[in-house]
């Protein structure tokens, strides 16, 4: 097996499979020093400024000079990344290679029309000071009752819900409120305090229309005992779903979020490329799937905004890039402040690097539609 891999022909670096001790022979070039397993390798003497390539892509410039065989990593290569940067939009689509196919998932079909992959019960607190009574009320609820037919019970805990003003307020309103209707949830108790800012009364407003055999509130404060009251609350949602059962849904209404785990030297060869062929197959199927963690596109923000279907949707993809990084500048924060250190014992070295790698779960499919925080999914694709 070959020690190294290379993932373009132009790159200026190999990847170490496993550890290479120094004059090792790869692609006829001696490695000069010890490489770990998926750090890079120079392929050629780098002049110092000369801009470093993996996956055909700039990863960043050499901040000295390197020579054939060394060790590519945060001691000699630099970041390219800075701040807001002006955009043209040059569109590249591609063709996804995969077939419809007449596929289903089995679901729970809400009665909105919505479709879940499991039926869950859900307590959603409006702000953090309720977390432990919500505890309580599950602990209660499953020693009393032992559900059947129930894929889990969760308290979604946060620390929110008070003392936030303006757009900060808003965003967690409009998260819980996506929350509260998720269809993974065959049953949701909101519960409140009653003296919080996050008052259930306004919460209504961004949840919308509800299933009121399914979405119950409870304000802990206009109750005696609002662990007591809570539990029963949530008997009464359970007999409600607990006779539920999956049914087959089509695979067009399936939609996925794609997250990284650990990103290393290695993610973005392996686990992230299989994400993406992965989103590329439900996309042909007629499915939806999210890219998230914006950050994680700085360095590799181009090759998204060249599949952008339209010019709308690539000016709402260069806001949701500039926006976040003027965010970071606005705050005294360099743009680059990533990866982790974990990241880069494993090899990655600046943040390009590791967006790359990261952006690689999207596949190759046409962006679709850019989601603001907090926005539900209303348009198909990725």
């Amino acid at each position: 097996m070959n020690p190294t891999i290379r993932l373009h022909p132009a790159d200026d670096v190999l990847i170490a499979r496993a550890q290479l001790m120094s004059g090792a022979l790869v692609e006829g070039i001696a490695v000069r020093g010890l490489i770990p397993p998926g750090h890079k390798i120079a392929t050629r003497a780098l002049a110092t400024g000369e801009p470093v390539r993996r996956y055909n892509q700039i990863i960043g410039f050499a901040s000295q000079a390197i020579g054939p065989g060394e060790h590519v990593h945060t001691h000699n290569l630099k970041t390219n990344l800075s701040g807001t940067i002006t955009y043209s939009f040059n569109q590249k689509l591609n063709e996804i290679r995969y077939a419809k196919r007449d596929l289903t998932f089995n679901g729970f079909r809400r009665s909105n029309g919505n479709a879940g992959i499991r039926n869950e019960i859900w307590i959603v607190p409006t702000v953090g000071c309720v977390n432990g009574q919500a505890q309580q009320i599950i602990n209660r609820f499953q020693k009393e009752v032992n559900p059947e037919n129930v894929d889990a019970i969760e308290v979604f805990k946060h620390n929110y819900g008070c003392s936030q003003l303006g757009d900060d307020h808003v965003n967690t309103q409009k998260a819980l409120a996506q929350l509260i209707n998720h269809p993974n949830a065959g049953g949701v108790l909101v519960l409140g305090l009653g003296c919080e800012n996050n008052q259930i009364s306004h919460l209504k407003k961004f949840i919308g229309e509800y299933d009121s055999d399914r979405i119950k509130f409870l304000v802990s404060q206009e109750v005696e005992d609002e662990v007591e009251a809570g539990v029963e609350i949530l008997k009464e949602i359970y007999r409600h779903m607990k006779n539920d059962r999956r049914e087959a849904i089509p695979l067009s209404e399936l939609k996925v979020g794609l997250k990284c785990g650990g990103s290393d030297g290695f993610s973005g060869i392996t686990a992230n490329p299989l994400v993406g062929v992965f989103s590329d197959f439900l996309i042909a199927q007629g499915g939806t799937t999210v890219l998230t963690e914006v950050p994680e596109m700085f360095g590799a923000e181009t090759i998204l905004m060249a599949r952008a279907k339209d010019q709308a949707t690539f000016e709402k993809t260069v806001s949701l890039i500039n926006d976040f990084k003027d965010y970071y500048t606005q705050h005294n924060l360099p743009v680059y402040e990533n990866p982790s250190p974990g990241n880069k014992d494993g090899g990655i070295s600046t943040l390009e690097d590791k967006s790359l790698g990261c952006t690689q779960k999207g596949g190759s499919a046409t962006v679709m539609d850019v989601l603001k925080y907090a926005y539900p999914i209303k348009v198909k694709g990725m």
